[in-house]
């Protein structure tokens, strides 16, 4: 079954509008947490708040959110104040421009959201909608607020539904420039069809496997081992194609090393990792 939608609304483009839900595209609920405990009494340790000049415990109702203008000098802001100056939602999310599905570089995305009908009604109008950008190979660009913020989202059209991606603020981003302008712009033709070799022998279809977490595996079975009392497995190195003795060094001649390594993948089948 899937995840309820934690946003209800209406999506809009001109005089078209459907009502729609939105759901997180991505879930933690796999990952393992872990709990402070107290080691002599196996109790949960519970964090207070403490005065940084008189180490007295502050409760919860005397506890306020600062800005620090100077350095130990802070404008104080309350639930009101912060209430004053946020957004109010309309719960609809107006498609005010459409852009090539391309010229949204990947460095603009956040967090992705499957945006889906959320009435039998409107799924004429949330499809045509959905048609017409795949077909014109465009993407819509909008705004939403979420936990009281206003997000400027980007639609794109995905199988039957739209991803809705949330995309950063530009004062969030760094741009790359400034970084890469010392690295060489060319390289030399013939190492790079050595490289391409390599490449394509290292090539295979997508799958979720080949982004799985190993940690996380091995984590269940260190606690697995844990609640039997046995003692856990002996740690494995990471994971490497290469072979075990192909410590990385300083290579000299790169050349040399390209051809090395060529000989080594059609020793082993151009195996794939």
């Amino acid at each position: 079954m899937a995840p309820r939608g934690f946003w209800k609304g209406y999506l809009k483009l001109s005089l078209v509008t459907c009502p729609v839900a939105m759901a997180p595209a991505t879930s933690e609920a796999e990952k393992i947490r872990f709990h402070t405990l107290n080691r002599a009494t196996g109790n949960r340790v519970e964090g207070i708040y403490v005065d940084a000049e008189t180490g007295k415990t502050v409760e919860s109702d005397d506890q306020a959110r600062g800005y620090e203008r100077a350095p130990d000098s802070y404008v104080i802001l309350d639930d009101d104040d912060l209430d004053s100056v946020a957004l109010e939602s309309n719960r609809t999310i107006d498609i005010e421009t459409f852009v090539p599905a391309d010229s949204v570089e990947w460095i603009w995305y956040d967090t992705p959201h499957f945006l889906l009908p959320d009435d039998p009604v409107g799924e004429e109008a949330f499809a045509v909608i959905r048609e017409a950008m795949e077909a014109t190979g465009k993407v819509g660009l909008s705004r939403v607020v979420l936990h009281r913020r206003e997000r400027p989202v980007m639609l794109e059209p995905r199988g039957r539904g739209i991803v809705l991606w949330t995309l950063h603020y530009s004062d969030e981003l760094r741009r790359p420039d400034g970084y890469f302008e010392d690295i060489a712009e060319k390289a030399d033709s013939e190492l790079v069809t050595l490289v391409g070799r390599l490449i394509d022998k290292r090539t295979r279809d997508w799958a979720a496997e080949l982004v799985h977490d190993p940690l996380r595996d091995n984590l269940k079975q260190l606690i697995a081992s844990k609640r039997k009392k046995k003692a856990p497995a002996r740690r494995r190195a990471a994971h490497s194609t290469e072979d075990a003795d192909d410590t990385p060094t300083n290579v000299v001649n790169i050349m040399d090393a390209l051809k090395k390594s060529l000989a080594a993948e059609r020793r082993s089948g151009g195996r794939k990792s």
